[in-house]
């Protein structure tokens, strides 16, 4: 009964919401540690809190498939099916960056084309960095405009099939999105010169010809920095030449230590191998000994019965 969907919920996408997580996915969610623990009976009002408390992104890790609790929140979300406002609060929340890393993935999984480019884009001027855990348990380092670039384009985030939406263009030609602006443009706009400005000042300099002196020492400059350069690529050479010789002076010490290793074992095989034969042939030559010693005693001893055998007939 905890792992089922409200009553209520709306189908998202024409299936349950839950199902937008794969099944063996699904699975491990339900198993693990976090949705048992943290995640029962959680309410839209609990949920932030508990959101707060991520402190990275990330899908599944290890081999055995072990949920992050960033996606434990994101299928808590799918079941209980808050609000679009609390998503959108979750979304503007500039505090808590990964409750807006939250809100944005469960934006990208349930929401239209339109909205995800309405809310997610203004997203691209946030340039805080985020840990996202990789496949191998490792963490890596992103930036938030990466993470929602990555959501906007890229068919998998943090192991989870995103469903597909629409082309930018494709609103832009059916007046259902604005074109987009770069926050940059303004930047743009105010360091380049209009064309006013650039006729001006071509106006207002003086043409001048260069004089002998000036190309004379425009030239030795030229030749100045042509040396500097066939310097530092004549040292590059040296030194990639220094690097793949270490290398390769490396690999023949490898090499010779694998040989010596080798021969080390090979002699310890031998000597055990002569230690052995020797056992045995001392082995055999006491077993032949003790054959020897038991047929001379059997035949002495039966040589000394007739002989008092006889004398016994003499007598």
């Amino acid at each position: 009964m905890a792992n089922r969907t409200v009553k209520d919920a709306r189908n998202v996408h024409g299936t349950n919401p839950q199902y937008l997580i794969e099944k063996i996915i699904r699975s491990r969610i339900y198993d693990s540690k976090f949705w048992k623990e943290q995640c029962f009976a959680l309410t839209a009002e609990l949920l932030v809190d508990k959101a707060m408390e991520i402190r990275y992104v990330g899908g599944v890790f290890g081999g055995n498939i072990r949920p992050t609790p960033f996606l434990c929140l994101t299928l808590k979300m799918l079941q209980i099916q808050p609000e679009k406002d609390i998503v959108i609060e979750f979304i503007k929340n500039e505090e808590f960056k990964y409750v807006r890393a939250l809100g944005a993935f469960y934006l990208r999984l349930t929401g239209t084309s339109l909205d995800c480019y309405k809310y997610l884009e203004p997203l691209y001027n946030d340039n805080r960095k985020l840990r996202n855990q990789n496949r191998s348990g490792q963490f890596e380092i992103m930036h938030m405009d990466e993470y929602i670039d990555e959501l906007l384009r890229n068919d998998r985030v943090c192991d989870i099939i995103l469903p597909r939406i629409q082309k930018r263009m494709i609103l832009e030609e059916n007046n259902e999105l604005e074109p987009k602006v770069s926050a940059l443009d303004d930047d743009l706009d105010e360091d380049m010169p209009s064309d006013e400005e650039i006729v001006d000042k071509v106006s207002e300099s003086p043409k001048k010809k260069p004089k002998k002196e000036e190309r004379e020492r425009s030239r030795s400059n030229d030749r100045e920095r042509d040396r500097r350069h066939e310097q530092k690529k004549v040292d590059r050479d040296r030194e990639r030449a220094k690097e793949v010789e270490r290398a390769n002076n490396a690999r023949k010490s490898e090499i010779d230590r694998d040989r010596k290793e080798r021969e080390r074992e090979r002699m310890a095989r031998e000597k055990e191998r002569k230690f052995r034969h020797d056992q045995q042939r001392d082995s055999d030559r006491r077993r032949d000994y003790d054959r020897d010693y038991d047929r001379d005693y059997d035949r002495d001893r039966g040589r000394d019965k007739d002989r008092q055998s006889d004398r016994r007939k003499r007598h």
